[in-house]
């Protein structure tokens, strides 16, 4: 394994509030591909074969569905892989899915390489199809085909397991205090209507995990009759990815993870931890700028004390949402604060100054913030909490204990009262949730450290207060053949925000075991915005 840490490295964290947000930056897919080479050595152009492999088959077709319009997809070639719903227990009439597919071309005018890269979406629950334009503004597809399949029951598959009942939830319960047992469970029941409804329309909600999406992309690989790929997964991403080396080994040239979650740690545990470093990283690089310390001294202490003040007295104020024409009612308390800032990272030039202007009195910055993310139209509707929870519920929760995510947090948090670190950051009251839910655990090997010799690109972002920067070392320390990079000043999925990120990942596909790093030597933290 090969580290590489620049230097005055900084652990600084965030979550990317809309990956599928991103633009293309002009970014042109190219002109028309060359064929593919295909596993029988016979050339064909990928994806315009319509094959069954075993219980999969791909057929051609037209483009996925989209919540929003995405340019690529113009030229793009398209299909559907049908799969079993539930590979084990059933016999010949097993229920059928089907997967949406997108090939975007590689760019090149020149010989594009023979191996194209697979995009595993993050989440769990977002829609790959949708981050396309995230892939190709970072140049992904520079030399290359990149392959887009949607996971198993999100927006572009069918069925798609969303529920647009919680996320109306999430965005009513704004005036609601964030972690009082009474908005736990409206938001249970919440969690339980959507999964009676989804029952009703004839899923087996246990089928929905990451060892039957493991096995939707080795089903893949082999209907798309491709020799070898790579594989790039983000966030949640890369748990897919690190349980689809353990089980599907073969084809894979080399893999990158963006934002690692090893499985063996999945859960809220290691959610606090990722809080904790991505929190004082950022508070780290304001103390090391002198004008921003002396504007803003002690900005950690000054934080944990603002979460366990609102925790006690919440504060209500109202604010303005770009297409809500009345104010909106928000209440903050200490859960609340801790989720932006988990969430805000990304913005992190600002975050100093709001933390100030709540200290002093002003909540409107930090309220309009939480608010416009709870509002906006991309929260609604998008996200498959059939595939979120079957992943949470049986990969997760069965391994981890409620008292063990507060162990975890007070260790991280001491001044934290429970009713904050019972709620880790993204997965508040999960574990109520997950009874409602109601699968079955999985195999206690879903668990397992992957162990590969398979070139491996392990990425973490220094501001990433999602998934831990210190994920990245720990996953990598069992992959032999692997380069640990950590990307300074940059949140949670590092290849959507920085192009240092976006170079060295394609120069880890052109060399696999010799990427080129050298960009990390001129990365700068941001300039903190300083009131007057």
């Amino acid at each position: 394994m090969m580290s590489i840490r620049p230097p005055h490295h900084r652990r600084i964290a965030r979550l990317r509030s809309a990956l599928a947000g991103a633009t293309a930056a002009g970014l042109l897919v190219g002109l028309a591909a060359l064929p593919a080479q295909a596993e029988d050595g016979a050339e064909e152009t990928l994806g315009t074969v319509a094959r069954t492999v075993g219980h999969a088959h791909y057929q051609p077709g037209p483009c996925p569905r989209t919540a929003d319009p995405i340019p690529e997809l113009a030229k793009a070639r398209c299909g559907t892989l049908t799969v079993p719903e539930k590979r084990a227990g059933y016999g010949h009439e097993r229920r059928k899915i089907t997967l949406g597919v997108a090939i975007i071309r590689a760019a090149t005018t020149r010989e594009r390489a023979p191996d194209p890269i697979v995009w595993f979406a993050g989440g769990p629950g977002d829609d790959a199809v949708s981050e396309i334009p995230m892939a190709v503004a970072g140049g992904l597809n520079r030399d290359r085909d990149v392959i887009f399949m949607s996971q198993r029951g999100t927006y572009s598959a069918d069925p798609a397991l969303t529920c647009p009942n919680i996320d109306q939830f999430n965005a009513d319960a704004l005036d609601l205090v964030f972690g009082a047992p009474s908005t736990g469970r409206l938001h249970v029941e919440a969690t339980r209507e959507c999964r009676e409804r989804l029952v009703g329309l004839g899923a087996d909600l246990s089928a929905y995990n990451g060892t039957e999406s493991a096995a939707d992309y080795a089903d893949l690989r082999k209907a798309l009759g491709i020799k070898k790929w790579n594989v790039f997964g983000i966030s949640y991403g890369t748990d897919l990815a690190l349980q689809y080396m353990r089980l599907h080994p073969e084809g894979i040239r080399s893999v990158g993870i963006d934002g690692v979650l090893p499985p063996s740690l999945a859960g809220g545990a290691v959610t606090w931890k990722a809080a904790r470093e991505g929190f004082d990283g950022l508070f780290e690089a304001c103390a090391e700028q002198p004008v921003c310390n002396t504007r803003y001294p002690n900005l950690k202490a000054t934080f944990e004390r603002l979460v366990v003040e609102l925790e006690a007295h919440p504060v209500t104020t109202t604010v303005a949402v770009p297409g809500h024409p009345a104010p909106v009612k928000v209440v903050l308390d200490g859960g609340v604060l801790v989720n932006w800032l988990a969430s805000a990272t990304h913005v992190a030039a600002g975050v100093p100054r709001s933390i100030d202007e709540l200290a002093h009195g002003n909540p409107q910055r930090i309220a309009e913030q939480w608010a416009g993310g709870k509002l906006s139209p991309q929260a609604i509707g998008r996200t498959s909490h059939g595939l979120a929870y079957g992943i949470f519920c049986s990969e997760w929760t069965p391994f981890e204990s409620q008292d063990d995510v507060i162990r975890a947090g007070r260790r991280l948090f001491p001044s934290f009262p429970r009713s904050v670190l019972a709620n880790a950051p993204f997965l508040t009251w999960l574990h109520d949730d997950c009874r409602a839910w109601d699968v079955p655990p999985a195999p206690r090997s879903v668990r397992d450290v992957t162990r590969s010799d398979i070139p491996t690109l392990v990425l973490s972002g220094g501001f990433d207060a999602q998934t831990a920067p210190s994920n990245g070392p720990y996953a990598a320390r069992t992959l032999s053949r692997s380069t640990e990079v950590t990307v300074p000043y940059v949140a949670h999925v590092v290849f959507a925000d920085s192009s240092c990120a976006q170079s060295i990942t394609r120069s880890f596909f052109n060399a696999p075991t010799a990427p080129n790093t050298g960009c990390l030597a001129g990365l700068r933290p941001p300039r903190f915005e300083i009131a007057p």
